[in-house]
């Protein structure tokens, strides 16, 4: 446990941020999420438009330290790349 008061004071930071990022992960699978259900649906015109949402997202998070910005450019190939897949599948 904290003795000293800034080490009080940083413990209570740090439960904040932690709780604000974690926020922001969730959300940011919930968005992957999202778009990855558009694909499997072969729903390929809303997916398409929401593929831009999605890298936006993922560049934010890249930004703001949730996640690292190899992991983001990874997400957005590996994303951008399944839409293409589905859709040369499908037709």
């Amino acid at each position: 446990m904290p003795i000293t008061k800034s080490a009080k004071k940083e413990a209570r930071k740090s439960l904040r941020r932690r709780a604000t990022n974690r926020e922001g992960r969730e959300a940011l699978k919930k968005t992957v999420k999202q778009y990855r259900k558009l694909v499997a649906q072969k729903k390929f015109e809303e997916a398409g438009a929401f593929l831009s949402q999605v890298q936006k997202a993922l560049d934010k998070s890249a930004k703001a330290n949730l996640i690292k910005k190899n992991t983001a450019s990874r997400l957005k190939s590996r994303l951008a790349h399944a839409i293409a897949r589905a859709s040369k599948a499908s037709s």
